[in-house]
């Protein structure tokens, strides 16, 4: 089937636009992850794990 080089060009642009705009939406869900990563730990970073709190400061242990 023969088609004309303005539709064909037509489809191409259509195409292309639609390949960038499911870049961008790719890239904006990527971002909004990451900053939901990042509240998510700094939100856990700052509250103890237990329900007790430790007497004494925490102290890495040497491995045995």
């Amino acid at each position: 089937m023969y088609m004309h080089p303005d539709m064909t060009l037509v489809l191409s642009n259509a195409r292309h636009r639609e390949l960038i705009a499911e870049a961008d939406r790719g890239r904006l869900l990527a971002l909004a992850r990451a900053a939901r990563r990042t509240r998510k730990a700094r939100a856990v970073r700052g509250h103890p794990t237990g329900t007790l709190a430790s007497c004494e400061p925490s102290v890495a242990v040497p491995a045995r």
